[in-house]
């Protein structure tokens, strides 16, 4: 079910520019991302999309722009402080603790946590989510599969208990079997209740799931709209669907 758009975005990108290195990566981007919602941004290879989640989650310096979060602004912010404002990055490639457990790498995503009890709390709703995780507590998360890294990865993030889950490539290397997996699991966070922002370059899956869509191209929106409706656009599916 499509959420209700509220009047003030969860989430407001705005004219946002950003340089990676000498490259002017973002070039005036603007997106909303509401309460309840799955917003995916697809487009090819150095469209943008990565960038575009660092600079919100902080990890990049922006040139220009406004970045708004539940109507105030986190331009200036800290990543850390991003984080305890309610918004939670998975990067692209995963990048757990390898010489960590499975256990210890939930601990360390509950950093902006002082309770014990709920930390507790936490990582049990999580090996209820990922079943698979705990059968997995004790081992090292660099013997993991994969796919079992990725989960761990998004289950590390939701220690934080985020408003809104940034997910960067969620399925890229992973097998036929666990990206279907993969994209239940993110289908099963959103109806628990927290918004997410998908990046991801299998975009046949992303509109599949996702409420709304936004095309980056070369650092800008070129298109937008409900996902549904992109799935079938001619020129998406020939663009970004592999279909002539």
């Amino acid at each position: 079910m499509k959420p209700e758009l509220h009047t003030v975005p969860l989430l407001e990108v705005r004219g946002l520019h950003t340089w990676y290195g000498g490259i002017h990566a973002l070039q005036g981007v603007g997106f909303e991302v509401h309460q309840g919602e799955i917003v995916t941004l697809i487009g090819g290879n150095g469209a943008g999309k990565t960038t575009t989640l660092a600079s919100i989650s902080r990890l990049l310096p922006i040139r220009s722009g406004e970045i708004r979060f539940e109507g105030a602004s986190i331009a200036g912010l800290a990543p850390h402080e991003v984080v305890r404002r309610g918004i939670a990055h998975v990067p692209e490639g995963r990048r757990i603790f390898p010489d960590l457990t499975v256990l210890e790498n939930l601990e360390m995503g509950a950093f902006i946590l002082d309770s014990k009890p709920e930390i507790a709390r936490r990582i049990e709703e999580n090996f209820t989510l990922f079943p698979r995780l705990r059968e997995r507590v004790r081992q090292l998360g660099g013997t993991l599969s994969g796919g079992e890294q990725q989960m761990l990865a998004v289950a590390r993030a939701l220690m934080q208990a985020p408003r809104i889950l940034l997910l960067d490539e969620p399925s890229m290397g992973l097998s036929p079997l666990f990206v279907e997996k993969i994209f239940d699991i993110v289908e099963a966070i959103n109806k628990r209740g927290t918004t997410i922002l998908l990046v991801e370059q299998n975009a046949h899956m992303a509109l599949g799931i996702a409420h709304r869509a936004y095309v980056l191209q070369t650092g800008r929106v070129t298109m937008e709209g409900d996902a549904a409706h992109l799935l079938s656009d001619e020129l998406i599916r020939t663009a970004y669907l592999g279909e002539a």
